[in-house]
């Protein structure tokens, strides 16, 4: 039945020469059930190739909408950066990102947040998005003799720059650009190297406006983004505070059943 859904899938005999010719049988069996159309079936298996996903990461991106989320975060880059490395920097960040992986409630602050992050740096990496290099969290620099933090640093490997992204477990304001365009200035002088490019940022935040992001942005002389981050969407409201970590249940499932050894 399923070779029989590729075949109509795929009517074009150059079939071997695309992405999801060179793809394993379970990774075309998932393009074919999870997508509707052929061009988001080549897309993902495109994708699937040239980061080398396995069948479950093909299937989790599927899942989170990862291409139809890359590049819907409000920036301004194409006024900020040199060509073509803008619409580089605007392609890798994404609206919303999903943190559905963490075991916090979406009640969470932002330290809370945070240290849930960096906890599963892998998951995070992978939300991400390829070259991204994680650096370190709450990065200390000083500033004509006061301390400042740093939520968490990161440098591009495509974009041969650092990238700093600061958590609000808050809507949007407009005040939080001016701090997070310090902490640019602050990394571009002290952290930037000659051969790195212009460090951006990254405003995730609990919710946005639209359009109130679009007039913070507009004047400010740094390149930076605003996006949204979700937790445990799909989950009633009343449910996820109440439901046990990872960690809680992988020490149950490891603690021996008390009833057999009695």
């Amino acid at each position: 039945m399923y070779m029989r859904a590729v075949a109509e899938a795929w009517p074009d005999a150059a079939i071997v020469q695309q992405a999801v010719g060179q793809l394993p049988w379970g990774h075309n069996l998932v393009l074919l059930t999870k997508l509707k159309t052929a061009a988001q079936r080549l897309a993902y298996a495109h994708r699937a190739l040239e980061h080398g996903w396995s069948r479950n990461i093909l299937l989790m991106q599927i899942e989170t909408r990862l291409l139809e989320r890359e590049g819907r975060a409000v920036t301004n880059f194409a006024e900020r950066l040199p060509a073509p490395g803008s619409d580089l920097a605007h392609n890798t960040l994404k609206d919303p990102y999903i943190f559905d992986f963490l075991s916090i409630g979406r009640e969470a602050n932002e330290r809370a947040l945070e240290d849930a992050l960096v906890q599963h740096i892998s998951q995070f990496l992978l939300e991400l998005g390829a070259g991204f290099a994680f650096v370190g969290r709450q990065v200390h620099i000083e500033v004509g003799g006061d301390d400042f933090f740093i939520d968490l640093l990161f440098y591009h490997l495509k974009l041969r720059c650092y990238v700093v992204i600061e958590l609000k477990a808050c809507a949007f304001n407009p005040g939080h650009v001016g701090q997070l365009g310090f902490y640019l200035s602050a990394v571009d002088s002290q952290l930037k190297a000659e051969q790195d490019g212009p460090t951006i940022g990254l405003l995730l935040c609990k919710s946005k406006n639209k359009v109130v992001a679009e007039y913070a942005l507009r004047d400010t002389n740094k390149a930076m983004g605003v996006a949204e981050y979700q937790l445990i969407e799909s989950l009633p409201a009343e449910l996820q505070t109440s439901l046990p970590s990872i960690e809680a249940i992988e020490q149950a499932l490891s603690r021996p059943d008390e009833t057999e050894e009695e």
